[in-house]
């Protein structure tokens, strides 16, 4: 069983920066493509951005596209989005979740483990 914890989420102003981490368990982490996505209020679960197993290729959806930035750690057992020039649309919840795979995907049911979610909210 795979477990992920998000972390970092909170208030900020439009124009800021946040760095959300999620800390996973088991051995499995290091080999599997990780990926964050977020839903806001009344909305559909949509995709930020995934990184591949060794953290050498990384996605990005459009809507953050330049804006945000995945990375790894594998010692860590750790993935990170960084978060940049957040504008008040980028108010959601945001989750990250592992696949049983190498490679990244844009996909959410191509996940398969999900963590609880942090809650980002960005201020005008």
């Amino acid at each position: 069983q795979v477990q992920l914890v998000e972390s970092g989420g909170g208030l900020v102003q439009a124009g800021g920066s946040l760095r959300l981490s999620c800390a996973a368990s088991g051995s499995i982490f290091r080999f599997n493509a990780m990926g964050w996505f977020r839903q806001g209020s009344g909305k559909e679960r949509e995709f930020v951005a995934a990184v591949n197993g060794g953290g050498s290729l990384a996605n990005y959806g459009d809507i953050v596209q330049g804006r945000f930035f995945v990375s790894r750690d594998n010692d860590k057992n750790t993935v990170y989005l960084h978060m940049s020039s957040l504008k008040p649309e980028d108010t959601a919840t945001y989750y990250c979740a592992v696949r049983g795979r190498l490679e990244p995907s844009s996909a959410p049911d191509d996940y398969d483990y999900w963590g609880q979610g942090t809650q980002v909210t960005v201020s005008s």
